[in-house]
């Protein structure tokens, strides 16, 4: 007798697999295989429903074949849902996730096997997937789109093992899974929607974004500034909306190195949606990786792969500025989006030498980190002359030195005031559009007497930027000198709401624990001093505010303990540092000075 040749047929193919099923076994093989039966004995079951036939079922995993993807989809979902309702009721050591996989395509039948692409892509797919989450094929995709009401997201085109051409891939919303009536005889099929997730909006109802670190994948710790960079690109394109809030880089990035759901993020930061992406580099391409979330209603709205050759890094970042700009606000045109794209691209060693001077500027004073910051904006700057936010990152460093009397230089106070305006003007010149640039110049204004013009210049900056967290505490920083004490705080509430995660927080609150201090509101002084305070702790400034706002209070124990905290971090401190030469102090600086000195600091 004859053997019977292999044939070939159409098949809708269902791969699953446990997620971290060998971890499981390490840790309890009695366990993890009781766990396993009984999660088997639900997915078997809907794949039988569904009209499914299991061929392959080795260790953890399932491979099966449906006449219909209609069929399979449904299946899919229906154990999916089934182990996520059974994960809620038992122990968390018991709970068990898996991966689904599901294609459409020609597969190779021998016996009760079956073999081929068909089946090898499905197991592909099945890798891609999301824990508890199902990933499907672009053919599959074709073939349910308009069957059932499920919410699909493309994934891009994905290269796969062994496989010769990439693979277009989609994804089953994984909270479409509690939501569907996946009972196909019906013609409603979208079923009983669950509750959103609750997200706070900010006081205006604006929709509100963050932008969260980039996932350096290439193991080379140097990228973790090419990723840094194109993070703040979009944070920058997305921010010059007036109308939608922004959440700022230095709070965006206090995720950075963290694994965290985009709904607590959300929840976290009262914003709506999330980007999220990852970037991997070889020596001549780069592929990044970006995802839009709704984390309202729990769902990707958008998500692409960007693959270039590494040449073309800032042409990359114009573009993933411009897709995800265009997704959130389609009202504008190609013309409004193309003026929001980057004016000025610098090299790409003078922009990691600029992001490793940021690193350096962000961290609690130190000499050491001081001089490093400025050597490598230095750098920047030699690298690429024409790049205008190294030029204004060295005025704001000269301006903020001689405000804080901390710094590395050893130059007089004329000398690196005038050092930092020619910087600031540079970078004007550079780019006159540029927020930071126009930022730079206003502590330089204030400085010299002008604090007109240095508002004028934060209102620009502002302008320019509306989300600029660190524009809008300058503000209040000039208003405060200014005497325009209502102004300030307004102005140092809307950077906190704006950037509540920022390392230079604690600045806002110092700040605006002095014009709450001058404003004798001395309890929300207090409050918002301690909080500068423990966010610095390192730093004097802050328990110099409590010492005036505890003497403003008659408080002279707490006062005085102010200010011995103040003089063990800062011995050579006096009221004569904080008030102007010649003494034309504005009367509620004086004020001020008046409480510390009471409080114990010498006069000189």
């Amino acid at each position: 007798m004859n053997e019977s040749k292999p044939r070939r047929k159409l098949a809708a193919i269902l791969a699953a697999d446990v997620v971290n099923f060998s971890a499981l076994m390490g840790e309890n093989e009695d366990r993890t295989l009781r766990n396993l039966k009984a999660c088997r004995a639900l997915t078997d079951d809907c794949i039988t429903a569904n009209h499914g036939r299991i061929f392959g079922s080795a260790g953890d995993s399932i491979i099966a074949e449906f006449a219909s993807p209609v069929d399979a989809v449904v299946a899919a979902a229906e154990f999916q849902r089934s182990l996520r309702q059974r994960n809620e009721g038992v122990a968390e050591e018991d709970q068990m996730m898996l991966r689904v996989g599901l294609n459409l395509g020609d597969v190779i039948v021998e016996g009760d096997n079956l073999y081929g692409d068909g089946v090898n892509v499905a197991a592909r797919l099945e890798a891609l997937a999301e824990p508890g989450g199902i990933s499907l094929s672009g053919k599959f995709h074709e073939e349910v789109c308009r069957k059932l009401e499920m919410s699909f997201v493309s994934t891009g085109e994905q290269e796969m093992k062994n496989i010769r051409d990439p693979v277009s891939t989609y994804k089953i919303e994984l909270s479409e899974l509690s939501k569907l009536n996946l009972d196909t005889s019906s013609d409603d099929l979208s079923g009983a929607q669950d509750e959103p997730v609750t997200v706070e909006d900010n006081e205006n109802k604006l929709p509100a974004i963050a932008v969260l670190p980039f996932t350096n994948m290439s193991g080379d710790q140097e990228q973790e500034y090419f990723a840094d960079g194109i993070v703040e690109d979009l944070i920058t394109a997305l921010s010059r909306f007036p109308w939608l809030f922004v959440i700022s880089r230095n709070t965006s990035f206090s995720y950075k190195g963290e694994n965290v759901q985009a709904k607590r993020v959300a929840e976290d930061l009262g914003v709506r949606y999330i980007v999220e992406g990852s970037l991997r580099m070889s020596p001549s391409r780069l592929r990044v990786t970006v995802q839009l979330i709704d984390a309202v209603n729990d769902r990707h709205v958008w998500a692409e792969n960007y693959d270039r050759p590494t040449g073309d890094l800032f042409d990359l970042q114009d573009e993933i500025s411009q897709a995800i700009t265009g997704v959130l606000v389609p009202a504008l045109g190609i013309a409004e989006r193309e003026r929001f794209q980057r004016e000025n691209h610098p090299k790409l060693d003078s922009w990691t030498a600029y992001q490793k001077g940021l690193a350096h500027y962000y961290r609690p004073f130190s000499h050491e980190d001081h001089a490093e910051c400025r050597r490598l904006f230095d750098q920047s700057i030699e690298l690429d002359p024409s790049f205008s936010d190294a030029h204004a990152m060295i005025a704001m460093m000269g301006a903020y030195s001689i405000r804080s009397g901390q710094t590395s230089y050893t130059g007089s106070r004329e000398e690196i005031l005038s050092e930092a305006e020619q910087a600031a003007e540079r970078a004007v010149q550079l780019q006159d559009g540029n927020a930071l640039a126009h930022l730079a110049l206003a502590p330089i204004l204030q400085l010299k007497g002008q604090l007109e013009a240095g508002i004028l210049e934060c209102e620009t900056a502002i302008r320019l930027n509306p989300n600029l967290a660190l524009a809008h505490n300058e503000l209040g920083f000039i208003l405060f000198n200014f005497g325009r004490l209502e102004e300030s705080v307004e102005s140092f509430d809307r950077a906190i709401r704006l950037s509540p995660n920022d390392p230079s927080r604690w600045n806002f609150f110092l700040i605006m624990g002095f014009a709450l201090t001058c404003l004798e509101q001395f309890e929300q002084a207090v409050e918002s001093l301690l909080e500068a305070s423990r966010l610095r702790s390192s730093a004097f400034w802050p328990f110099l505010g409590l010492a005036a706002a505890y003497s403003g209070q008659g408080e002279m124990e707490k006062a005085k303990a102010a200010i011995d905290k103040t003089l063990e971090l800062k011995p050579d401190w006096t009221v004569a540092k904080i008030m102007k030469p010649g003494g034309d102090s504005p009367e509620h600086i004086q004020n001020w000075a008046n409480w510390i000195q009471q409080a114990g600091l010498p006069a000189e």
